[in-house]
């Protein structure tokens, strides 16, 4: 296994759709074992292919305790077929934007189907962080960051931070 670079914003990378992949076969895998190691590593809750510069439809999540037994998901084409009415709010950051953080209102609940590491298709219904860190990483499938959920206001503050940050050679 191997720690990838993370694409850091504003990079236009970050704002390109993701193809779907055919099957989890051993290619798939591997990226699914690095992206996951990487996550770990930053550290981080979650990661989707193209912060890796990988536009395929692939994310690994753990949302669970520091403390406790890692349980991480690794899923392909994941598809959100039910979202609940409820909203819940997180403070949400982001691998690609370091130490930069905003309220983020989405779905409290969602049911998620998806292609499992072993190429089976699974479902699964999440809800609390879990979603949370779900929805923002098929968020980031279809090019859209946490970033654009939030009023333009911070967003254009956050954006300016990242590139005053990449113009002086803070971010790697």
């Amino acid at each position: 296994m191997s720690i990838l670079s993370i694409v850091k914003a504003p990079d236009p990378i970050l704002k390109k759709r993701s193809m779907p992949v055919d099957a989890v076969n051993d290619e798939i895998r591997r990226l699914m074992d690095d992206m996951l190691e990487t996550m770990y590593a930053a550290p981080g809750i979650g990661l989707a292919a193209p912060q890796v510069a990988i536009h395929k439809r692939v994310i690994v999540v753990d949302a669970s305790d520091r403390d406790s037994e890692r349980s991480p998901l690794q899923i392909a084409n994941p598809e959100i077929v039910k979202k609940s009415d409820d909203i819940a709010s997180f403070d949400e950051g982001c691998l690609s934007f370091p130490d930069q953080y905003a309220e983020v209102e989405r779905p409290a609940r969602v049911w998620v189907r998806y292609i499992d590491y072993n190429n089976l298709p699974q479902e699964i219904e999440a809800e609390g962080l879990l979603s949370t860190c779900i929805q923002h990483e098929i968020d980031h499938l279809d090019g859209r960051l946490f970033v654009d959920h939030i009023s333009m206001l911070k967003r254009n503050m956050i954006l300016r931070k990242m590139t005053k940050l990449k113009k002086a050679g803070a971010l790697t």
